[in-house]
């Protein structure tokens, strides 16, 4: 079984700026709930409890958000505001949490590597706390490890996205085994829209096997000169197999700010219940 799950977080967010100067972006609240702590949930609600954060210089908050408050539990004791922080206690309580820092911004891939520390030889998830997914009947990475499960095989997460926009994702090109489920032929990182092979786009959930480390040591800098985690599972899905799935659910774009608004919009109205 799958038990645990990697989270990049040790970018700067530099489209928040000035907010994320000196706060992480992951921690940015949609309504009154951080981005990464609702990637943990759906992480911990597909059975993935081992969490560990790729993390950066400037990151602690994520570290603390994690972590019992003492003063302000003490502070709130017996009062109707403990009503609030149910949710993180259930996640303290069932999760565990790794932290090791990235040393430098070399790409996602790099990211991933990095984290072989944590993950050692098993498979594992990833999930990117910019892509917000919202699905209340079985969260996206749920739906995931089922097909993982089936296929024991590195798996990604993908939607249709407009032509002129593959620039923004990586693209994948594959045959259909099912509907909503591609075996992978090709991929390629931000092409553009006249050298894309469909509009099929990956977005930030992958389930990863961990032959995946020794793809990332043998691939050369890509796009950007940056390590690519597009470029390790292209040649995964050439020498093995990688499957593409069309996930069931709402996915923001979180690393924008139109996304991030439209997110938080969506979730005040679908999701959010104030405490009495």
């Amino acid at each position: 079984m799958i038990k645990k799950c990697i989270f990049p977080v040790a970018g700067y967010g530099t489209r928040f700026l000035p907010a994320t100067k000196s706060m992480p972006k992951e921690m940015l609240p949609i309504v009154n709930k951080p981005l990464v702590q609702y990637g943990v949930e759906e992480a911990m609600a597909a059975g993935l409890t081992e969490i560990g954060f790729v993390t950066g210089r400037g990151k602690r908050a994520i570290d603390d958000h994690f972590d019992i408050s003492y003063e302000l539990e003490h502070q709130i004791e017996g009062t109707g505001k403990e009503k609030s922080l149910e949710g993180i206690r259930e996640i303290i309580d069932e999760c565990t949490f790794t932290h090791i820092r990235q040393r430098e911004m070399r790409g996602l891939g790099d990211a991933i590597l990095t984290g072989e520390a944590i993950v050692g030889d098993q498979p594992f998830g990833v999930i990117l706390s910019d892509d917000l997914c919202i699905e209340q009947e079985e969260p996206v990475m749920a739906q995931m490890v089922r097909l993982y499960n089936q296929f024991r095989c590195s798996i990604v997460a993908i939607e249709e996205v407009p032509s002129d926009q593959t620039e923004k994702y990586g693209i994948i090109q594959g045959e259909s085994i099912k509907d909503g489920l591609i075996r992978v032929t090709d991929m390629v990182e931000k092409p553009k829209p006249s050298e894309a092979p469909s509009n099929l786009a990956i977005i930030g959930r992958y389930i990863l096997t961990p032959d995946i480390f020794d793809y990332l040591r043998d691939t050369p800098p890509g796009k950007g000169g940056e390590l690519q985690i597009t470029d390790a599972l292209r040649k995964q899905a050439k020498e093995g197999c990688v499957m593409a799935y069309k996930f069931r659910g709402k996915r923001f774009d979180c690393g924008s700010v139109d996304g991030f608004v439209a997110a938080t919009a969506y979730c005040y109205e679908h999701l959010y219940q104030e405490p009495e």
